[in-house]
């Protein structure tokens, strides 16, 4: 199992609908809306990097109202 915590920007006022459309994606355990940098940030799993990859690109970068992500696969050192 791989997770990732992925970091969004959202479109000025979007933060709250774009954490509440991920939130029901599947592979998505947690979508939060938050302050800084970054307007909400999701954790996720998948089997391995390719389905996670397809996570993101396929599913959660098609949410309207996204303007960029940045995915931070998580380490287990």
């Amino acid at each position: 199992m791989v997770q990732a915590y992925i970091l969004i920007q959202t479109e000025v006022g979007k933060a709250a609908d774009v954490a509440g459309h991920i939130s029901d994606i599947s592979g998505v355990t947690l979508a939060e809306d938050v302050t800084g940098p970054y307007d909400v940030i999701v954790r996720a799993e998948a089997r391995n990097v390719d389905e996670l990859g397809k996570l993101v690109v396929a599913q959660i970068q098609a949410v309207d109202g996204i303007t960029r992500t940045l995915t931070c696969p998580i380490v287990h050192i």
